[in-house]
């Protein structure tokens, strides 16, 4: 159902000065949040719209101070200025960052979604007119047919999803909603609309299945396999895709990415929850022996990946986003002790590292293909250990404007333990 409210509040759409009129589903998101907060930027020409339904995991609030015009924004907590800052990181005890102000208004804790839309009074007011937040949910057809429609929308880049793995085995029928139905929903409304010259559609590589440690890199034309319910939901997704391409002609493309990581994660991914449990001087919890490898991609690297398609991929095709850094899980705890807490490093990591219960299935690797995306000059340039020290530094400063994350630094989510009640639709 659409977001009455949200659609009864929506101002008048600009004028049509912009070269492109582009609409971003999960763009308060991890990685959402920082391609809105690029294109806003480097692109004054283009019209952003950001849609999204403010999830426990969103934070808008990350876009807005970037953003802003506002001269008392928090420039600091912006991607563009995380990658400029220095890259030394303190050590956990905070005997080199205690000159950092804690008590920034900007990142107080709030409840429910992190940084609330209804929190951000003071920078909706200093927002560019390229901008526009429209607090809602993709499964609603009139509100995003009526979003297309009024804001004049010629680009899609769909990133809206649920996406951690871990809660899609307790909560599986969720992820079909958001991620199935809330795809094609939107492929609904882009065929309505008729003036949609790019619809971008962001999956994973979790859609090729297991690798082992002789897979060779899969090419965008491997058969899907998907293991897990979240990977499941993301190829069926894919397949609508395809078949709204095929079937009405909608131009559209699909990205598969590695694992990002970087600052604004929130922190049940697996970097952010290992920084998170250090942070506190608790052991990092590690599912199953520790061997199962993914391969990270640092945002910024992502980032530049989705401008490049933006700009340059071709319709019908799909892109893998994929890396060189494949770490295994036992590495990434290791790398992050390097870092922050040294002592603990190098064969004396038992106090600080705690093997637990494995995933009901845990895939061992993925191994993507990504010449075709090299091909339109995309590369790798943030190195693991480099991105590593920026991701570190960030949630040592900024860390503390999430609030309520114990359930996401458990060792299994909620998820596991929790009785759901699902609405089907």
């Amino acid at each position: 159902m659409a977001d009455a409210a949200s659609s009864a509040l929506l101002p008048p759409a600009p004028d049509a000065a912009f070269e492109k009129r582009i609409l971003v589903t999960g763009g308060a998101g991890f990685i959402g949040s920082h391609v809105v907060t690029h294109l806003v930027k480097c692109y004054p020409h283009y019209y952003v719209v950001n849609l999204d339904s403010l999830d426990y995991c969103a934070c808008v609030h990350n876009v807005h101070t970037a953003i802003s015009t506002s001269s008392s924004a928090a420039p600091a907590s912006s991607a563009a200025r995380d990658d400029k800052e220095p890259l030394a990181v303190a050590d956990a005890d905070g005997e080199d960052g205690d000159d950092i102000e804690e008590d920034d208004d900007m990142g107080s804790r709030l409840r429910g979604s992190f940084c609330e839309w209804d929190q951000d009074t003071d920078l909706r007011a200093h927002l560019p007119r390229n901008y526009k937040f429209i607090k809602g949910n993709i499964m609603g057809a009139d509100l995003v047919e009526y979003i297309l429609q009024t804001e004049q929308i010629d680009t899609i880049v769909h990133f809206a999803a649920q996406s951690h793995v871990d809660n899609s085995f307790g909560n599986s029928i969720e992820f079909s909603k958001t991620n199935i139905l809330g795809t094609h929903v939107l492929l609904e409304a882009a065929k309505i609309h008729g003036k949609i010259t790019r619809f971008i559609h962001v999956s994973t590589d979790e859609v090729y299945g297991e690798g082992t440690a002789e897979t060779v890199a899969m090419a965008e034309d491997h058969v899907l396999e998907p293991t897990n319910p979240y990977a499941a939901t993301k190829a069926g997704a894919e397949f609508l895709v395809k078949a709204y391409q095929r079937s009405f002609k909608l131009p559209t493309l699909i990205t598969r990415s590695n694992n990002v990581y970087g600052p604004h994660q929130y922190p049940e991914k697996l970097i952010p929850k290992f920084i998170n449990q250090i942070v506190r001087d608790r052991a990092v919890t590690i599912h199953g022996d520790g061997t199962h490898t993914r391969t990270y991609l640092y945002i910024s690297d992502v980032v530049a990946a989705f401008d490049l398609i933006l700009h340059k991929g071709q319709i019908g095709e799909v892109y893998n986003i994929g890396g060189a850094n494949e770490v295994s899980n036992k590495q990434v705890a290791m790398d992050l002790l390097a870092i922050m807490k040294p002592q603990y490093h190098d064969g004396n990591d038992g106090a600080m590292i705690s093997y637990v219960m494995d995933r009901a299935f845990n895939d061992f690797r993925y191994t993507i293909d990504a010449s075709k995306l090299r091909a339109l000059g995309w590369e790798e340039k943030v190195s693991w250990q480099d991105g590593l020290a920026r991701t570190v530094r960030w949630y040592k400063r900024f860390g503390h404007r999430f609030a309520n994350i114990e359930h996401a630094l458990e060792p299994h989510p909620i998820a596991f333990k929790k009785t759901y009640t699902v609405t089907l639709p």
